[in-house]
């Protein structure tokens, strides 16, 4: 985003807010990632609030844990907090290897833009996004710090969202939807 240029805000059902930050892919090395990227996949985005903390490596190493099934609804999980690539590194040492990249936002630009940064502490709620193949936001969630998100339920909403049809009240994969949205 250039410097004159209005901060984009998510919006269920419009184009998601473009991005270029940098990561620490799975392989640990330093790349950069862009919402193009992903054209043609559906992506899991996942923000969360510092490396180093007590509920962030659950959420992430249960993002990793479940990378497959992700993978085998042609989706890309990248999941990220204010900390530098640095910090990500680092603290990869004591989570082990991850099986999607974390990206850094160290600017908040991509956190304000989501609507998950808290200004007056500089770092990001939990927040999780499923943008679809076209780039179009299709869910957003907010987290409060202290509240871990559910895996499953992403997985859960993911699967509803890609029937294309309408899902009633705790809809799951095998039981009947309403018809076409």
């Amino acid at each position: 985003m250039s410097d004159n240029q209005a901060p984009q805000r998510a919006q269920v059902g419009k184009t998601a807010p473009q991005f270029k930050v940098e990561a620490v892919s799975r392989s640990g090395d330093f790349v950069n990632v862009d919402l193009n990227d992903y054209k043609g996949r559906w992506l899991v985005l996942f923000f969360y609030p510092l490396d180093f903390t007590f509920i962030c490596p659950t959420e992430i190493t249960g993002f990793s844990d479940r990378h497959d099934e992700f993978a085998t609804l042609n989706a890309e999980v990248l999941g990220g907090s204010t900390d530098s690539v640095h910090s990500h590194k680092a603290w990869l040492k004591d989570l082990g290897e991850l099986k999607y990249s974390l990206f850094s936002d160290m600017t908040r630009s991509m956190s304000r833009d989501y609507g998950v940064l808290m200004e007056d502490e500089s770092i990001a709620l939990r927040g999780t996004f499923i943008i679809d193949p076209e780039g179009v936001l299709r869910y957003s969630l907010y987290h409060d710090l202290g509240i871990g998100r559910s895996v499953t339920e992403t997985l859960r909403v993911l699967k509803a969202l890609q029937t294309g049809e309408l899902c009633p009240v705790e809809w799951s994969e095998g039981k009947d939807t309403l018809g076409k949205a």
